[in-house]
């Protein structure tokens, strides 16, 4: 950091973070990705002698190419969605923030894996002369393994810094009313669309069953925002259901289990499933095709008729509407500070020769 930041006017800034990306849909470049990915203690809770030799050894010799070929069905001819999205989500937010608070609101994404890195993305609002600082992890439900595991990576670069912007973090916005609004509204219009399914269920990224004994409150924030979702479409208890997606290895995850309900729909013949992922605030592979395409292979193999996978919120009006409200509440106090102007550069030039800079 050059000590000519020292003459920028302080700001307050947001850090948007998200689990992370490949840079393209190729082993090659899986490889790297799943590697900082399952390497993560926080994603893997193995001890590191036992776990890296069966990753380095075993799994990146042979997913990152199977990996590869679903990214392929989901990637965009403008690249990843998700950091496409992600980058949409950003832009809109600043400009709201800042309309509303009368100064420029800077606004940085960051991922936990992959690029733009979170490291990235802090130095760049630093350059913007970012000195109070808003972390905000798009992960509406709290676990180690996402939460957690973003807020490890800015903790990590903040203590090299010698001049440490304040900073607040958020933990969760499961039951924040707009993001449940938001829920319910998708849900409402799906139904307009595709018309009222038997059955709506609410599949969650899974999580070793093993974490959630250890303390981990994700299966309860989970279960929080189905219910309150659920009660405000008025679905009675047999109308829905909550289910756990995306499982890995040998250990046993939370259930019941998404793919295992849509198969048993299905051979019971169900009419009608919606599917709605509401721990991912923007559509991603687990999303565009773990659900989207794998599970209505699943579900409609088995027999079953009228599946139909509800988007996440992405870019929707009512959902950065929530994310702008979820800011502004954890801002509050910081907003009404103004931007302090920078010194007389006259001043900050003599400044700078007197110390023989």
């Amino acid at each position: 950091m050059d000590i000519a930041a020292h003459s920028l006017p302080d700001r307050t800034g947001v850090l948007l973070m998200n689990t992370g990306t490949p840079a393209a849909p190729t082993a090659a470049a899986l490889r790297p990705y799943l590697a900082e990915f399952l390497g993560d203690p926080r994603v893997i809770e193995l001890p590191r002698w036992l776990w890296l030799p069966v990753l380095h050894l075993g799994i990146l010799t042979t997913r990152p190419a199977r990996s590869a070929r679903l990214y392929a069905r989901v990637w965009t001819p403008q690249g990843s969605p998700l950091l496409l999205t992600m980058r949409a989500v950003a832009e809109t937010l600043q400009a709201e923030l800042s309309a509303s608070a009368g100064q420029e609101i800077p606004v940085a994404i960051g991922m936990r894996y992959g690029q733009p890195s979170i490291a990235t993305a802090l130095r760049e609002l630093r350059e913007r002369g970012v000195r109070r600082l808003l972390a905000l992890p798009l992960f509406p439900q709290y676990s180690a393994t996402t939460t957690a595991a973003v807020l490890d990576a800015v903790f990590a670069e903040l203590r090299r810094w010698r001049w440490m912007p304040e900073l607040r973090t958020i933990s969760h916005y499961h039951t924040h009313p707009r993001y449940l609004a938001a829920l319910a509204a998708t849900v409402r219009e799906a139904w307009a669309a595709h018309g009222r399914p038997e059955r709506l269920l609410f599949s969650f990224h899974g999580l070793p069953r093993s974490y959630f004994l250890k303390g981990d409150p994700y299966y309860c924030e989970c279960q929080r925002t189905a219910r309150e979702v659920a009660a405000a479409l008025g679905l009675a208890a047999g109308e829905w259901q909550v289910t756990f997606q995306s499982r890995f290895g040998p250990v046993e995850w939370l259930r019941p289990y998404t793919d295992e309900v849509l198969a048993e729909g299905g051979r019971a013949g169900q009419q009608g499933t919606h599917v709605i992922c509401p721990g991912f605030a923007l559509d991603c592979l687990e999303t565009l095709d773990e659900i989207a395409h794998e599970g209505r292979r699943i579900y409609e193999g088995a027999g079953g008729q009228g599946f139909h996978y509800i988007p996440a919120l992405n870019t929707r009006a009512d959902h950065l509407a929530a994310l702008a409200d979820l800011a502004r509440a954890h801002l509050a106090g910081w907003l009404d500070q103004p931007a302090t102007p920078p010194p007389d550069p006259a001043w900050v030039a003599e400044r700078r020769s007197s110390l023989g800079l």
